[in-house]
C-alpha cells in the first residue's frame, strides 16, 4: 500500500486514496500499525535529505533542502494522514472508556461527533486507558511538529498540507478539544505559556518536553511553528477572535515591550507571511496593521512596513489600492526618516506585483513625491525600490525610472564624498544594466540609457570595474559596435548638456581601441561595411544573462582567482 501510495504517477494515488488505503483498513483492521508507520515515513522522507547548511549549530543545518521525490512523498503521506483522520476519530469514539457518560459526554453535530468538557475532564483524572485518543496529541501532533521543524521556508505547499490536517482535526474533535488538548500542545511548542489541566498527569511530561530548550530551538518553533498554530489552530472559523487577539499580543504588544528584539519580530512576521497565504484572514490582518501605522511607536511603523512588505504577493490590485498603497502612503510621510525609506522599499514591491494604470500612477507621484527630499538616501532608496520591479513592471514605470537615473547622473557633481558618489553609481549601474535586460524603445536606449551611461563613465573613480566594464559592452552593443553611431549619440547628447568628447573611449587602450589621429571629420564619418548578421542577431537574451551576472564579474574585479 505505502509503496503504491508514494508511486510518482498522479493517478496511481488518486486511486490509492480513495480505494486502496480504505479497503485496507476495513480488511486488515490494523489502524494503529498502519499510522504508525505512516509517521515513520513522513519524518523519514524529510530526514533523509541534506541539512540547508552544514554550520552546526545554526538554524540552517535544522531544516532540510527537499528533492522532487522526497516532497512529493512527504505531500501524498500527507494527504493519506487525513484520510486516515476519520478512522481514528471513529475508533476514539468506540473505545471511549466512560460508557456512563458516552451518550452525554460524546454530542453529535451537524459537522460530526465530537468531545464535550466532560469527557475531557475524565480523561484528564488518568485512571483509564484510552489509546486511540492519546495517539492524536501524544504521538501524532509532535511528530507533526518535529516535520514542521525540518521544513524550509519555501516549503508552504507542504506547511498548507500540515494545516489541513489540523482544521480537519478541529472540525471533527471539536472546539473542546481544540481549546483545552490542542492548543496548548502547539503553544507549548512554540514557547508560550499553556494550561496543561486538561492532560493526565501521566503524560503532562511527554508534552511539556515540546517546550524550545536552546535559541536555536526558540527559533525554530518561531519559524516553523508558529505558522501551524496560526493558520492550523487559531485559523479556525470559530476562533477569529482569538486569532486577532493573538496576533495583536505578537505584532503590537511584544513590539513595544522593552528588551524585545528586532530579530524576534522579523521572525514572527514571516510566520505571520504564511498565514497572510490565506485570504480569509486579510481583513484581521490589515486590521492590526492599521493599528501599527497610525502608532506612536517608530518600532510599531517600522513592522508594519516590514508586514506589508511580505503580505504584498497574497492579495489583489483591489486590496493593494484599497489597504496597501494608504497604509504606504501613511508611512511615507512619517516624520522618522527610517519608516518613510522602509516605505520606499515596499513601494517597489508592489510595482514589482501589480501593472494596473491607476497603482503604477500612484507609486510614480509617490515616488517623485520622495525624490523631491533630494537627499542621497531618499534617491538610492527609491532608485533600489524601482530595480526591484524593473523585470515585471509596465514600459511606463521603467521610462520613469530611466529618465530619472539620466537627469541624476546629468547633474552629479564630480567631487563630493567618495563614497557617497559609489553607492549611487551602484545602484544607477545595476538600474541601468537591469533595464538593458528589457525590450526598451530605440529613441530611450538613444536619448536616455546612453547618454546616462556617458554620464557614469565622466566619474571612474566611483564604478565598480565590474560595473564598468558592464557599462561599455552595453554602449558598444546598442550603438552596433561602430564609432559612428555612438558619435551621433554623443553629438545628439550635447544638447542635453553632455560632453561631446569620447576620447576615453576611443584613444589609445579605450572602448573600441582606436587611436585618436589628425584624420579630417570627412574621413571618420565616412560609410562602414555593415555589421555582420551574427551581432545583428544579437538578441536581449544575451542582455538577460549578462544581467544576472553582476556578482560573479564583481567577484573578478576584486581579485579573486578561485574557480566557482
Amino acid at each position: 500500500m505505502f509503496q503504491l501510495v508514494c508511486d510518482p504517477s498522479g493517478v496511481v494515488v488518486e486511486t490509492c486514496l480513495k480505494e486502496l488505503v480504505p479497503a485496507v483498513i476495513s480488511w486488515g483492521n490494523k489502524l494503529d500499525h498502519i499510522v504508525r508507520v505512516l509517521l515513520s515515513h513522513i519524518l523519514g522522507s524529510a530526514q533523509r535529505c541534506p541539512p540547508l547548511s552544514g554550520v552546526q549549530g545554526s538554524v540552517e543545518s535544522q531544516v532540510r533542502v527537499l528533492g522532487e521525490r522526497e516532497r512529493w512523498n512527504v505531500d501524498v503521506l500527507l494527504r493519506v494522514l487525513i484520510e486516515l483522520l476519520p478512522f481514528v476519530h471513529q475508533k476514539a469514539i468506540e473505545t471511549c472508556p466512560f460508557p456512563s457518560v458516552v451518550g452525554s459526554a460524546v454530542s453529535s453535530g451537524p459537522e460530526g461527533f465530537w468531545f464535550s468538557t466532560s469527557v475531557l475532564e475524565l480523561y484528564a483524572g488518568g485512571h483509564l486507558e484510552w489509546p486511540a485518543f492519546d495517539w492524536v496529541h501524544i504521538d501524532c501532533f509532535p511528530d507533526l511538529i518535529q516535520l514542521a521543524c525540518l521544513l524550509p521556508q519555501k516549503e508552504d505547499s507542504l506547511r498548507n498540507r500540515i494545516t489541513k490536517f489540523l482544521l480537519a482535526v478541529s472540525e471533527g474533535f471539536g472546539d473542546h478539544y481544540v481549546t483545552h488538548i490542542m492548543l496548548p500542545v502547539f503553544l507549548l511548542a512554540v514557547g508560550d505559556n499553556a494550561d496543561l489541566s486538561f492532560l493526565p498527569s501521566a503524560i503532562q511530561p511527554r508534552i511539556k518536553g515540546l517546550r524550545p530548550k536552546s535559541v536555536v530551538a526558540e527559533k525554530l518553533a518561531i519559524m516553523c511553528v508558529l505558522p501551524l498554530l496560526l493558520a492550523g489552530i487559531l485559523g479556525a472559523s470559530s476562533r477569529h477572535d482569538q486569532l486577532a487577539e493573538y496576533l495583536r499580543k505578537l505584532l503590537v504588544q511584544n513590539t513595544t515591550r522593552e528588551g524585545w528584539s528586532a530579530t524576534r519580530t522579523s521572525e514572527i512576521i514571516d510566520a505571520v507571511r504564511f498565514l497572510c497565504t490565506f485570504d480569509e484572514h486579510h481583513g484581521i490582518i490589515f486590521n492590526i496593521l492599521w493599528e501599527m501605522v497610525v502608532s506612536s511607536s517608530v518600532n510599531l511603523k517600522m513592522s508594519a512596513a516590514n508586514l506589508l512588505k511580505v503580505l504584498v504577493p497574497y492579495i489583489d490590485a483591489k486590496v493593494a489600492s484599497t489597504h496597501v498603497l494608504p497604509a504606504l502612503v501613511t508611512l511615507g510621510s512619517d516624520q522618522n526618516l527610517n519608516v518613510k525609506y522602509a516605505s520606499i522599499e515596499v513601494f517597489g514591491a508592489v510595482a514589482q506585483h501589480f501593472k494596473t494604470d491607476m497603482i503604477v500612477d500612484k507609486i510614480r507621484v509617490q515616488m517623485d513625491a520622495f525624490l523631491e527630499d533630494g537627499s542621497h538616501e531618499a534617491t538610492i532608496s527609491v532608485v533600489r525600490a524601482l530595480l526591484v520591479a524593473v523585470p515585471h513592471t509596465t514600459d511606463r514605470l521603467r521610462e520613469h525610472l530611466l529618465s530619472k537615473i539620466f537627469q541624476f547622473t546629468a547633474t552629479v557633481p564630480a567631487g563630493g564624498d567618495l563614497m557617497r558618489r559609489r553607492e549611487r553609481a551602484d545602484a544607477f549601474c545595476e538600474s541601468i544594466r537591469a533595464l538593458d535586460a528589457t525590450d526598451l524603445p530605440s529613441t530611450s536606449v538613444r536619448d536616455l540609457l546612453l547618454p546616462a551611461i556617458q554620464n557614469l563613465l565622466k566619474d571612474p573613480d566611483s564604478l565598480d570595474p565590474a560595473h564598468k566594464e558592464a557599462l561599455e559592452i552595453i554602449i558598444k552593443e546598442r550603438s552596433g559596435g561602430t564609432y559612428e553611431a555612438i558619435s551621433k549619440v554623443m553629438g545628439m547628447g550635447a544638447h542635453l548638456g553632455i560632453a561631446s568628447s569620447v576620447t576615453s573611449f576611443f584613444g589609445e587602450g579605450g572602448l573600441l581601441g582606436k587611436k585618436e589621429t589628425g584624420e579630417p571629420a570627412e574621413q571618420i564619418e565616412s560609410p562602414k561595411p555593415p555589421v555582420p548578421q551574427s551581432s545583428q542577431d544579437d538578441t536581449r537574451f544575451s542582455r538577460i544573462m549578462r544581467g544576472n551576472f553582476g556578482g560573479m564579474l564583481r567577484g573578478k574585479a576584486k581579485g579573486s582567482e578561485e574557480a566557482p
